[in-house]
C-alpha cells in the first residue's frame, strides 16, 4: 500500500514533467509536438486532477467525530486533517498531491491552449479551447476551496488568492506570488464566461468523462453560487436542467430495486448511463477504504452513527423517518462509520504477489440533483428571493429522493424548520445533535425568519446529497457554521467562524518554495 503514495498517472509522467524546484508543473521540451487536433484532444485528458482533496474536507467537516483510542486512523492525513492540523505527509490524499495534480492539470490545459494559439486559434478547435479553459478554471476553484478561505466580497482584496497559471512555464523556477481571492475569483470567471460557449459534446466518445456541456454548466451555476452571483447561478443550472428536470435527476426508485450488494450499488452510483451523473472523474485515493462502512479501516475518526442518524441521512426530516429517504436505506457500517454506497474502491495491482499497487476511487463530481440544489439556494438568496421557485425545486427533490412525499408549501417548509432547535456548539449527549445550526454567512447575509428556514432546509438537503463528496466543508466556510471536534480523553477543539484554519495549510514544500503560508 505504501505504493500508492509515489503514484504520478503515465500521462503526467509523459508531458508534465514534475520539478521539484517549480511547483506550477512545466511541461518538457517535447511540447512542440502538440501540433494537431488529435494531438491537443489526446493532452487534454492530462487536464483533470487525478488526485482527490475529499479526503481531507471530509474529514475536517462536521461529518466526521473521533471514535476513541480503540481504534486507529488509516493514516496520517486522515488523522490530522480531523484535527485540523498541517499536514507535512506526501500520501495520495495530501495537500502536496492535491497541489501538484490540480496545478499539472493546469499545465496541461495551458499547454493545450499555446497549441491551439501556435495553430491560428482555428475554430475548428474551439472545442477543445473551451475545454481547456473550463479545465483550468475548475482545478483552480478546486484549489481554492481547500487552501483558502471562501470568497467574501467585503475581503476579498486582502484574502490570500493562489496564483493563477495562464501560460506554460518556460523558466526552472519562478517566483509566484499568491495574490488575492478577488484577483483569483475574477480570474475563474473569465475563463468560464470565455470556455463555456465553446463546449461541444460532439468532441467526446464518452462526454461524461470530459467537461461536457451540462458538466461545464454545472460547474459553472456553483462557482457562482460560491461568488454570490445568483443570477448567473440560476442561469446556468436552468441550462443543465432543462424545461424537465426530473427525468434527469437521480432515479432512486430504480437504484433501491438493486440488489442489497455494496459493489451493485457504488458501481450503479458512478454509471456513465445514470442521466444524473455529468462528470465522471477518477483519482488514485485511499478514500474508499476510509469511507466506506464494508471496510473495518480507518475506524479512528469516522462518519459515526450518532451523526449519521442525528444529523444529516438518518435523521428525521420533511420526509418524517428515515425510512421514507430513499437514500438513508441502503447504508453499510457499524457505528465508528457509516456510509452509502457512492465510493466503491477499485485496485490495480502493480505486482499481484506482492500485494501492492493503487487504489482508485471513481466520484461523480457533477450531478443533476446538486445543480437543482445550487439553484433553489440561490433562488432564496437573490435580491429579490423567489420562495415559489425555491419550493418548487426543494420539492422536485424530496419527488426523486422520497418513497412516499405529499408537496410541501413554502410555509410547511418555513415552519419545520423554525421548530428544530440549533444545535449547540459542543454537546455532552448525542441527544443534543440536530440539522439546524448557527449560519454566520460570509459576505452575505440571511435575514431570520423566512428566507434562513429555507436556507436551513437546502443545506440539509445538500447535506445529505453530498455525503462522502467532500463539499460540507465548502457551506461550512461560506455559512461560517462553527463545528466542533471531539478529541477522546481531551476537550473539544472549536472551529470558529474566524479561524483560519478553514483555509487547509499549503504543501509544505510550496511554503519552502517562498509562497505565502496560510495564518495560523
Amino acid at each position: 500500500m505504501k505504493k500508492i503514495n509515489n503514484i504520478i498517472t503515465s500521462v503526467c509522467a509523459a508531458l508534465l514533467l514534475v520539478s521539484c524546484n517549480d511547483f506550477l508543473d512545466t511541461m518538457p521540451d517535447n511540447r512542440a509536438e502538440v501540433n494537431s487536433a488529435a494531438k491537443i484532444t489526446s493532452l487534454l485528458t492530462s487536464a483533470y486532477a487525478d488526485n482527490s482533496f475529499i479526503l481531507m474536507t471530509e474529514m475536517a467537516s462536521d461529518n466526521t467525530k473521533d471514535n476513541g483510542v480503540l481504534y486507529t486512523p488509516y493514516n496520517p492525513e486522515q488523522e490530522n486533517s480531523y484535527l485540523w492540523k498541517a499536514i507535512t505527509t506526501t500520501g495520495n490524499d495530501s495537500p502536496k498531491s492535491v497541489w501538484d495534480s490540480n496545478y499539472g492539470a493546469i499545465a496541461a490545459a495551458n499547454q493545450a491552449l499555446q497549441a491551439i494559439a501556435d495553430l491560428g486559434n482555428p475554430a475548428s478547435l474551439n472545442a477543445q479551447k473551451g475545454e481547456a479553459l473550463i479545465c483550468r478554471a475548475y482545478a483552480h476553484f478546486t484549489l481554492a476551496n481547500v487552501f483558502c478561505l471562501p470568497y467574501n466580497p467585503t475581503t476579498a482584496g486582502s484574502d490570500l488568492g493562489l496564483p493563477y497559471s495562464e501560460k506554460p512555464e518556460t523558466q526552472v523556477k519562478v517566483a509566484y506570488q499568491r495574490g488575492t481571492m478577488a484577483d483569483l475569483y475574477k480570474k475563474i470567471s473569465d475563463d468560464i464566461d470565455a470556455g463555456l460557449p465553446l463546449i461541444n459534446d460532439e468532441l467526446y466518445s464518452v462526454p461524461k468523462y470530459h467537461f461536457n456541456k451540462k458538466a461545464a454548466y454545472a460547474f459553472a451555476a456553483r462557482f457562482n453560487l460560491f461568488y454570490l452571483k445568483f443570477d448567473k447561478t440560476i442561469k446556468y443550472a436552468n441550462v443543465v436542467l432543462g424545461d424537465n428536470p426530473q427525468k434527469i435527476l437521480r432515479n432512486w426508485t430504480s437504484m433501491s430495486t438493486l440488489a442489497s450488494n455494496w459493489d451493485v450499488r457504488t458501481n450503479a452510483y458512478i454509471s456513465a448511463t445514470e442521466p444524473a451523473n455529468l462528470l465522471i472523474q477518477t483519482a488514485t485515493s485511499t478514500w474508499p477504504y476510509i469511507s466506506a462502512g464494508v471496510y473495518s479501516l480507518g475506524k479512528r475518526y469516522g462518519n459515526a452513527k450518532a451523526i449519521f442518524t442525528t444529523e444529516s441521512v438518518r435523521a428525521p426530516g420533511l420526509w418524517g423517518a428515515y425510512s421514507n429517504l430513499y437514500l438513508a436505506a441502503p447504508a453499510w457500517g457499524n457505528d465508528q462509520k457509516v456510509s452509502v454506497p457512492k465510493f466503491g474502491g477499485y485496485f490495480e495491482y502493480t505486482d499481484k504477489v506482492a500485494k501492492i499497487g493503487f487504489l482508485h476511487s471513481v466520484a461523480t463530481p457533477f450531478t443533476t440533483d446538486e445543480a437543482l440544489l445550487c439553484r433553489a439556494e440561490a433562488y432564496v438568496l437573490q435580491a429579490t428571493p423567489d420562495y415559489d421557485k425555491a419550493t418548487a425545486d426543494i420539492n422536485l427533490w424530496l419527488s426523486t429522493h422520497c418513497k412516499s412525499i405529499t408537496a410541501k408549501s413554502k410555509s410547511d417548509i418555513v415552519n419545520y424548520y423554525s421548530a428544530l432547535p440549533y444545535m449547540p456548539l459542543q454537546i455532552t449527549s448525542d441527544t443534543q445533535r440536530g440539522i439546524k445550526k448557527v449560519l454566520n454567512p460570509r459576505g452575505f447575509t440571511v435575514a431570520a425568519g423566512d428566507q434562513e428556514n429555507m436556507i436551513q432546509c437546502i443545506l440539509h438537503l445538500r447535506r445529505i446529497e453530498t455525503m462522502h463528496e467532500g463539499l460540507r466543508w465548502c457551506d461550512i466556510k461560506r455559512y461560517g457554521i462553527e463545528i466542533a471536534h471531539n478529541r477522546d480523553g481531551l476537550s473539544d477543539d472549536l472551529l470558529k467562524v474566524d479561524d483560519p484554519r478553514r483555509a487547509i495549510q499549503l504543501p509544505q514544500d510550496v511554503i519552502s518554495a517562498g509562497l505565502t503560508a496560510n495564518p495560523r
